[in-house]
């Protein structure tokens, strides 16, 4: 895995791979590589006309998918689209937004980065059980670290709103449902990745408070700290391309504490190892949902 670039990644002609939050950063940086080495590439985005913006960047076969991931309709309409399919990549996410709800009622961070993307890959396993060797990547985040499940109240209805609590509780929904999907699906290869600390648009969405202290810190180390969009999408490539990628892993950049660098086997908190506690998200995300899996 050292130092493993695009260049490594195999020929994807044939394969069809879904990806959320298309039309910009992370996103769009995996269609266009995807699309590249071969693959047709759907591009999930909440807006149709960004997402064909954006494709227009893309070189090779690409289509927009309406896909709007804070509100459950939009994802089942999505999904009944998609009929056969080799790769899902869960990148789609939203940081530190202010408080607010879904269409469905959900708390924003926790009803879009982790529910709609739960709620996807459930809707699409019938499309991906199509392909042998379909692999889900879902993309979580270095602030997994910081993050709680509050099982009594995930929506922050009764406690008072974090935009940090909140999105680090999302981004550990993410890790904890990747590794129940592994453990439930014996067809479906389920893995992990995140990007680091990379320079994307996810800030424009922001609280501006809190977009103001991160671009003030920014400013000073950024530069110092920080990596390309390009080399922030590594991990998640890995994850859905190479064949030696494991289920049940989380890949991020191998450098200065997982900011930077190439992509490696990262580090998990114990809250996201804990398997009673994956199994409760699991229960919980149906209920809330409302879509139970064909899965044990």
């Amino acid at each position: 895995m050292s130092r493993w670039t695009e260049a490594d990644i195999p020929d994807q002609t044939g394969r069809t791979v879904l990806v959320t939050g298309a039309n910009s950063g992370l996103g769009l940086r995996t269609a266009q590589v995807l699309a590249a080495k071969g693959a047709h590439v759907i591009m999930g985005c909440r807006s149709v006309q960004r997402g064909e913006t954006a494709r227009r960047t893309v070189e090779g076969s690409a289509e927009v998918l309406e896909l709007d991931l804070a509100d459950l309709s939009s994802v089942r309409a999505a999904a009944e689209q998609v009929e056969a399919l080799d790769v899902l990549v869960n990148n789609a996410g939203i940081m530190a937004v202010p408080n607010g709800r879904t269409v469905d009622g959900f708390e924003r961070q926790f009803g879009t980065n982790h529910l709609g993307h739960a709620a996807l890959t459930w809707l699409l396993l019938p499309a991906l059980r199509q392909r042998p060797g379909a692999r889900v990547v879902t993309v979580s985040s270095l602030m997994h670290r910081a993050g709680r499940i509050d099982f009594e109240d995930p929506n922050w209805d009764r406690r008072p709103y974090s935009l940090q609590g909140s999105y680090g509780q999302s981004k550990l929904a993410n890790l904890l449902f990747a590794r129940e999907l592994e453990r439930r699906s014996p067809d479906v290869t389920s893995i992990a990745a995140h990007p680091g600390m990379t320079a994307t648009e996810l800030t424009n969405n922001m609280a501006d408070a809190h977009k103001s202290a991160v671009m003030k810190i920014g400013g000073k180390i950024g530069s110092l700290i920080s990596q390309s969009v390009e080399m922030g999408a590594l991990p998640q490539l890995y994850a859905a391309t190479a064949p030696e990628a494991r289920g049940g892993e989380y890949y991020g950049p191998g450098g200065f504490k997982g900011l930077r660098g190439y992509p490696a086997v990262a580090p998990m908190t114990a809250a996201a190892r804990d398997d009673l506690a994956a199994n409760r998200l699991w229960e919980l995300t149906i209920k809330l949902t409302g879509i139970a899996p064909d899965l044990p």
